[in-house]
């Protein structure tokens, strides 16, 4: 379940970013904390199904006290790998989403 909208951006206003799949409506919005070039606190919130959900977990696990260039260097594989489970190429999209959050988000100034 994710959190409530705005739970942790008053905490954690460094970096953020949000992107929506429009095939299927999962939106995502992760919220990072920078410390030293790694990122030291990562959150998100959304509406997003299963796969978006866990994808983004697995995702804030990777990347939590790792280096900017570490983390922004998680694929698709590497979560793919953690998740353990057959996903179609039409649910791709909700595995990949909030991979391109975190990029943007490592992106914004």
């Amino acid at each position: 379940m994710a959190a409530p909208p705005g739970l942790y951006t008053s905490v954690i206003r460094e970096r953020w970013a949000e992107d929506v799949n429009p095939l299927c409506g999962d939106r995502v919005r992760l919220a990072l904390r920078l410390e030293d070039g790694a990122v030291a606190q990562a959150r998100f919130t959304g509406d997003s199904c299963a796969i978006c959900s866990a994808s983004a977990d697995v995702l804030l696990e990777k990347i939590q006290g790792r280096r900017v260039p570490e983390a922004a260097a998680v694929t698709t594989e590497d979560l793919l790998a953690t998740l353990e489970t057959d996903i179609r190429p039409t649910r791709m999209k909700c595995v990949t989403l909030p991979l391109s959050v975190l990029r943007a988000a490592l992106r914004a100034a």
